[in-house]
């Protein structure tokens, strides 16, 4: 019996480091956010952290890969379920969007276990540069950034896939802002208090595929590779 308690105690210690550092770094940045600061509010000591991580670096790649690791597990078994669905055909671009940035609003959406505090810290490392941190995350990304962009060349093989890319990276912009929180909006709307999370997700993902679907450069009136991107959604 002794043994069985004296084990509990682990994870639980465990779990309050990574859950005070994912809010510091969220509100202070990787840099800013000291290791005092973390054992501080996990009210845990530095040899804790050291016993369960080894070093600051081990930490911060923790922190993402709890919950990165089942998010894109998400979005590839959203992204399967849409393929298989299809049968052979290629994807609307619409079930493409709804299967990468659908999952992540979700998860921004909880505000019960920890997702929306994730989300707005994973938004906030795609707007400040990091160099250790965006070569994890390019890694962990790796597999599914690879399984979408194939899906979208396919979905819209008259679109240039520089352009997808493009968007894509204007749609990943556009979550990362949203889910980081409304300052930037009180800025220049004053007092704005409908910030909701889950009211998020219907007003992105419809100015995502409106992005999508708009007509690419250099045509008119979306009568070219626009105008099949609207009528494949």
């Amino acid at each position: 019996m002794r043994d069985t308690v004296s084990r509990h105690p682990a994870p639980e210690t465990r779990d309050r480091i990574l859950d005070a550092a994912e809010a510091l770094f969220v509100e202070h940045g990787f840099e800013a956010t000291s290791m005092r600061m973390i054992t501080g509010l996990a009210e845990a000591n530095i040899a804790a952290v050291n016993y369960h991580f080894g070093t600051k670096d081990a930490l911060i790649q923790e922190v993402f890969r709890r919950r990165l690791t089942d998010l894109n597990r998400q979005r590839l078994a959203a992204l399967d379920i849409a393929e298989a669905e299809a049968a052979g055909a290629p994807l609307k671009p619409s079930r493409i969007v709804h299967a990468f940035f659908g999952t992540s609003l979700e998860m921004a959406a909880d505000t019960a276990n920890g997702g929306h505090t994730f989300m707005r810290l994973l938004g906030r490392t795609y707007t400040e540069p990091n160099g250790f941190v965006r070569q994890f995350l390019a890694e962990e990304y790796a597999e599914v950034v690879e399984r979408f962009l194939a899906a979208l060349y396919r979905a819209l093989p008259d679109v240039p896939r520089e352009e997808i890319l493009w968007r894509f990276h204007f749609m990943m912009g556009a979550m990362s802002y949203a889910i980081a929180g409304t300052d930037a909006l009180q800025l220049f709307a004053g007092s704005f208090d409908d910030a909701d999370p889950e009211r998020l997700m219907p007003r992105l993902m419809s100015f995502l595929l409106g992005g999508l679907r708009a007509p690419l450069p250099g045509t008119e009136n979306g009568n070219d590779d626009g105008g099949l991107a609207r009528r494949r959604q």
